[in-house]
């Protein structure tokens, strides 16, 4: 009785095997695979156009020192911006916009 359970056992132990153990080459294309559905889904915003919804934040002053974050741990290291041109100026490191806020004395 017991030598049947045991062939059992074993009988089951292989097409486990089979199921857990893919060959690598599949486990590549099933990624790749991903990765270009990933690429071709135009619902999911990349990280520039998330930045550039961000409107331009108005400073005082002709210099920014942007971080990234408040939390040194979250940004970059600091980036000090000169603000006298009349566009936008962009951080090189996370892309957010600055303008100097121009107050008009009538």
């Amino acid at each position: 009785m017991a030598a049947i359970v045991r062939k059992q056992a074993l009988k089951t132990l292989d097409s486990f095997r089979a199921i857990t153990a893919p060959n690598s080459r599949s486990l590549s294309d099933l990624v790749s695979a991903h990765t270009s559905k990933w690429m071709q889904d135009t619902s999911k915003k990349s990280p520039m156009e998330l930045i550039n919804e961000v409107p331009p934040i108005k400073v005082e002053g002709r210099i920014v020192a942007c971080e990234g974050d408040t939390n040194p741990a979250l940004g970059h290291p600091i980036e000090f911006i000169c603000l006298d041109l009349k566009e936008p100026a962009v951080c090189k490191y996370c892309g957010l916009r600055f303008v100097q806020n121009h107050h008009h004395h009538h």
